[in-house]
Parts: C-alpha cells; sequence; structure tokens
C-alpha cells in the first residue's frame, strides 16, 4: 500500500486516544482500512446521488416550472411562490427559505446530515444561477405533470443521498415531537396554507395545476425513496410451522427467521409454545404463498405489514417466480 494512504489510515487510528501508534497490530490496521473503503465508497455514492438529484431538480424548476409560474408544496413551494411575485432570483430564495431548515436539520437529525443537506441546496442554487435549460412547452398539463416530476426525482436522489433539497420534511419532524402530531398531518397544513396563498395572489387555475405538480412530485418522489418492488414482510403462526418453514425455502426460493413465541386465545386461553416464521416477499409473490400456506395450514394466523426496502438476504438475489 502507498505509504501516504497507510499514514492517513494510522491517524485515523490514532484519533482514538486510547490507542497508542506503537499499539495498533496488523489486524486493527486491516479493520481500520476496511472501515475507510466502506466509508468513501459510500460518500461518492451519495455525493453521486446529491448531484443528479440537483441536476433533475434543476431541470425542473428552469425547463418547466419558472417560465409557467407554477409552484409546489413545501420550501420549494415557498421558494417559486415568492419568485412568483417579486423579482428575487429563485437561486437566492432557495438558499433564504431552507437556510433555518439546515439549522433545524443539525439540531434534530445531526452534523453528517446538515453538512450534505448545506450542500445539496448550495448545489441547487449554483445550478439554477449558472445553468441554462430551454423551455419544453407551455401546455399547462405537461409543465404541472413533468415538472413535478423531474422536481420530485431530484428530491428523491438527494434524499437516497442522506440529504434533502426541501426542508419541510425537517420541519414536520421537528413539530411532530414537538406537539405530538404526525409527520404528514404537519406537512398537509403546511401546503394547505402554501396553496391557498397561491390561490389568493396567482389564482385558483394556477394553484389548482400546482397541486398536480405537487401530486406528480409526491409519486415520483415515493418511487425513487422506496424502490419499484413493494415488499410485504409476513408472519405466520401455525402448528404446522416445519412445514411452512420448507416451503418458503423451496417452492418459494426466499428466506425465512423463525423464532420462539407463545399463542393463546381470550383472557383464559390456553398458552402454548410454538415457533413464529417471518418472511419478506414481494407483493407479486403474495399470492402464490397464500395459495401453498393454504394447502398446508389453512386456519394459520397471518399478519402483513409492508416494508420500505430490503438489504442483504434472499429476497434481492432471486428471481421472481
Amino acid at each position: 500500500m502507498n505509504s501516504f494512504f497507510k499514514n492517513i489510515i494510522l491517524k485515523i487510528i490514532l484519533l482514538d486516544s486510547s490507542l497508542e501508534k506503537g499499539k495498533i497490530s496488523d489486524y486493527i490496521f486491516a479493520k481500520a482500512y476496511k472501515k475507510l473503503k466502506i466509508t468513501v465508497k459510500h460518500n461518492i455514492k451519495d455525493v453521486f446521488l446529491i448531484v443528479l438529484g440537483i441536476l433533475s431538480a434543476s431541470f425542473g424548476f428552469k425547463a418547466f416550472l419558472l417560465t409557467n409560474h407554477f409552484i409546489d408544496g413545501g420550501a420549494t413551494g415557498i421558494s417559486l411562490l415568492v419568485a412568483s411575485l417579486t423579482n428575487i432570483p429563485l437561486y437566492v430564495l432557495i438558499i433564504l427559505v431552507n437556510l433555518p431548515f439546515v439549522f433545524l436539520g443539525f439540531n434534530v437529525i445531526g452534523k453528517q446530515f446538515a453538512i450534505k443537506t448545506a450542500f445539496a441546496i448550495g448545489g441547487l442554487s449554483l445550478a439554477l444561477a449558472t445553468l441554462t435549460f430551454p423551455n419544453i412547452t407551455n401546455d399547462n398539463l405537461l409543465v404541472a405533470v413533468f415538472g413535478g416530476f423531474f422536481l420530485g426525482a431530484g428530491i428523491g436522489f438527494a434524499i437516497r443521498g442522506g440529504a434533502v433539497i426541501d426542508g419541510t420534511e425537517v420541519l414536520a419532524i421537528y413539530l411532530s415531537r414537538k406537539f405530538g402530531t404526525t409527520i404528514g398531518d404537519v406537512i398537509i397544513i403546511i401546503n394547505v396554507l402554501i396553496f391557498g396563498t397561491a390561490a389568493y395572489f396567482l389564482g385558483i387555475e394556477i394553484a389548482l395545476y400546482s397541486m398536480i405538480t405537487y401530486l406528480a412530485a409526491s409519486k415520483t418522489l415515493d418511487f425513487i425513496v422506496e424502490g419499484i418492488e413493494e415488499y410485504i414482510g409476513v408472519t405466520i403462526v401455525s402448528s404446522h410451522n416445519e412445514e411452512i418453514r420448507e416451503m418458503i425455502i423451496n417452492k418459494m426460493g426466499r428466506g425465512v427467521t423463525v423464532y420462539s413465541g407463545k399463542k393463546g386465545f381470550g383472557k383464559r386461553g390456553e398458552t402454548k409454545e410454538t415457533d413464529i416464521v417471518y418472511t419478506v416477499i414481494t407483493r407479486l409473490e403474495l399470492n402464490k404463498l397464500m395459495t401453498e400456506l393454504d394447502k398446508i395450514s389453512p386456519s394459520a394466523f397471518v399478519v402483513m405489514n409492508s416494508v420500505k426496502d430490503t438489504r442483504g438476504g434472499m429476497i434481492k438475489k432471486r428471481p421472481l417466480h
């Protein structure tokens, strides 16, 4: 290994005051090197996603929304609304509106999130100030749908990179903790105020088209963040747990987790030890699982819940059947 990089790794290890240079073994060095490689790899991936998000959002702004005075929800909607009513450039407003959310994110979520968010917002402002995109169309419906699509994709890519270019979610998290409300309720209230203001100053028609923009952006954001596949976590309680486990592994081609539990019914019902089977499948495989399960244990107790995403295991390594 190059001595320059070796010295960097040694300095990282020595940041731990409990270690002295003479006590660093080859194992500790190799472990620190592996951690550094993983950190660098993830940071490069995050930067790429954030830059991709900046470019997508910039295209949505300048090629669709700005020239037609459409807005979105959240902090970007506030920026677009003020830009439509004043002569203040959007790239300035993006920073001014989101700056309080960067500081709030530092306190609510953490330092790394705040740094990435500052980079994302600064990059978006720079892109809006320097990049030029042609006005694609003046058709209101196309502007609303595709402007929202590219803006939502930009926000989604930034979130996948560990940052936001719309600080509304940070405010929603803070207010939900402070007042005990849900994050969704806070976001709805904020957007009602934004679109109500837009209807008053820009007109009902622009406000209605802007709602379409917001819906398109929201759906695209969900698609980018949650992925194309929808996963279902399935918990199965049955006396035929071993047959069910074998069925999931052999016929479904999926992994399972088996853990011990107790089952009973009512306050004085019988309580028995049992093994509980848990697996994660895609929604497309749910029908096949239920069919195979009915063959083994029609009376099995089944609980299903949505899973945002998965990592590791077999579900992303095996093809759908």
